[in-house]
């Protein structure tokens, strides 16, 4: 049964089956989302001017409060693609491990994809903070993080496009 597969498989330490992918197929996966990257980039930045233009103030009106949650969704699911997605796909393509969220983050500090790993952290807390939290006044101060974190995630996008170009076949 696992010979007639045209995936290669291999047997864990723990006696199961797991899929091992080659190269090629790495390098097409960061490509495809490297693609899905750029879109997301686009809708951010869109949303960041967005709420950038409205400010962090004490009341919004509705459409504002919308406006924000659209730009926080967003922050949040770009900041997902970046260190759930891509840096495990990189260190993947370059044979690192990286089990944790901290340790994508080290490896993407030390490759130069992104300025700070402290800075990606506090990225990452505000994105469990978007995900759980509900109370008008503490989104506010997410509001604030938000904008003040988002040109280290465009600027980390920059990075990545550049490291990438290393990979010839993508």
């Amino acid at each position: 049964y696992r010979k007639e597969r045209k995936r290669p498989f291999r047997k864990t330490c723990a006696g199961y089956w797991d899929f091992v992918m080659s190269i090629t197929d790495l390098l097409v996966m960061l490509r495809d989302e490297l693609s899905s990257l750029e879109k997301a980039q686009q809708v951010l930045q869109y949303s960041y001017d967005t709420c950038a233009e409205i400010g962090i103030k004490e009341d919004y009106t509705f459409d504002e409060m919308d406006r924000f949650e659209a730009f926080t969704s967003r922050f949040a699911r770009l900041s997902d693609l970046l260190i759930q997605k891509i840096f495990r796909l990189i260190d993947q393509i370059d044979l690192e491990d990286s089990e944790t969220v901290r340790d994508r983050i080290n490896n993407a500090e030390k490759k130069g994809l992104i300025e700070s790993a402290d800075s990606f952290i506090q990225i990452r807390i505000v994105r469990n903070d978007i995900a759980h939290e509900y109370h008008t006044d503490t989104l506010k101060v997410i509001y604030k993080k938000v904008l003040e974190l988002s040109p280290c995630l465009f600027d980390s996008i920059n990075r990545v496009r550049k490291y990438c170009m290393r990979y010839s076949r993508i």
